[in-house]
């Protein structure tokens, strides 16, 4: 394995993570699953200290999805604790770094001390220059859409727009991503080849990496691996290699 730093021109601007595997990673050492969850902030933590370094401009992790409000009701409450202890523990690490810190996806279903902390870390990292993470909570793309499309078709409605003012560009500009790139490198751990509705309109042309190890497993070197394996491939977006 080659270090991605000494080919920083190939580097992508935004790598979206999926972080899949902390229960089942616990349930094959007989441990709760929330203790999956739990052991997976150690792999978050490395995976942004890598990404900030590196100098990327963007780390979006997909840590709740829409879907995941059909698990246990203990689980979820476990989870939602988890994460506002996070927010609240990483926040002078976070300041430290100089990283900008985001969400997106929908706000209902969070809980108030989540949302407190989550809007209390925006507005204090509000004027760093450094990477933007961002964190999707209660996320799912098609909602996403869906959200965008109704927000469009009531400006429509509104005359402020003419329907043949809908393109590509406008469209983007309503979805929670509005003003963030588009992800160059899309990571999935736990081996499932499949996107698990995220980020569907923005990963089009993104790469994808996928690993057998489970979230909880995943280290430095693993993110590099996927960083090299980025920077070796032909990114042609529908167009020819100039070779």
């Amino acid at each position: 394995m080659s270090d991605p730093s000494a080919e920083a021109e190939n580097l992508p601007r935004h790598v979206a993570i999926i972080m899949d595997g902390n229960g089942r990673w616990a349930q094959r050492r007989g441990l709760p699953r929330i203790e999956g969850h739990r052991r997976g902030v150690r792999s978050v933590r490395e995976a942004v200290e890598t990404c900030a370094d590196l100098g990327l401009e963007q780390l979006t992790l997909y840590c709740l999805s829409s879907e995941n409000w059909k698990r246990p009701e203990s689980e979820l409450r476990r989870l939602l604790n988890l994460l506002e202890q996070f927010l609240v523990e990483e926040r002078a690490t976070i300041m430290r770094q100089g990283l900008r810190f985001a969400t997106i996806g929908r706000r209902e279903g969070l809980t108030d001390g989540v949302l407190r902390e989550i809007d209390r870390t925006v507005e204090l990292t509000r004027d760093n220059s450094k990477m933007r993470l961002c964190l999707a909570l209660n996320y799912g793309a098609r909602s996403e859409i869906a959200d965008a499309a109704r927000a469009i078709a009531r400006r429509v409605a509104a005359g402020e727009l003419s329907p043949d003012d809908v393109d590509e560009e406008l469209f983007a500009d309503h979805l929670y991503t509005s003003g963030m790139p588009d992800p160059d490198l899309l990571i999935r751990t736990a081996g499932e080849m499949r996107i698990s509705n995220y980020l569907l309109w923005q990963i089009s042309y993104s790469e994808i990496w996928v690993t057998e190890k489970c979230w909880p497993e995943f280290r430095e070197p693993d993110l590099k691996d996927a960083l090299h394996a980025y920077a070796a491939r032909d990114r042609r977006f529908g167009g020819l290699s100039p070779q």
